[in-house]
């Protein structure tokens, strides 16, 4: 497996990867909305990364290659937390569903981790969705720790 920054001939690969982001979002919320969403995400991603050098200090965007293919990706971007910090934030981590279990996602996160620390950060962060059990066991494993909650209340 090899990690390395996108290139142009992988955003067709990446773009088939955005319908996983809608994944463990919760029912309530309008699905093409979200699917919506999810790709303008992956968009955001594609057209901020670096090129091949990646010199571009606040963002990337990491594939992850087995066999010649795209079987991930994960988008980075520095954000400020309330308190002021700068966090590594990871904005998209997607496997394709033919890798799963392979360590893509590990060593996707890994890749973060290692943007994150050249670049002096204390923390990485991410959201996933509530019921997106297997992502939250997932980060979890790896050792994050569920920082806030958002609730919802449906008026209607």
């Amino acid at each position: 497996m090899l990690i390395r920054p996108v290139r142009s001939a992988d955003h067709a690969a990446v773009r088939a990867l955005a319908p996983r982001l809608a994944e463990g979002v919760a029912t309530w919320r309008d699905r093409r909305a979200v699917d919506r969403a999810a790709r303008t995400w992956v968009e955001d991603a594609i057209d901020h990364a670096g090129g091949p050098a990646d010199t571009t200090p606040e963002r990337a965007l990491l594939v992850a290659e087995v066999d010649g293919r795209v079987a991930g990706f994960v988008s980075l971007a520095t954000r400020a937390h309330f308190t002021g910090e700068i966090d590594a934030y990871v904005g998209e981590l997607v496997v394709a569903v033919t890798a799963e279990g392979r360590g893509v996602g590990r060593s996707l996160v890994a890749a973060a981790e290692a943007w994150a620390r050249e670049r002096g950060l204390a923390r990485i962060t991410l959201e996933t969705g509530a019921g997106n059990a297997a992502a939250r066991a997932f980060y979890a494993a790896l050792g994050f720790a569920e920082e806030d909650v958002r609730l919802t209340r449906t008026l209607r």
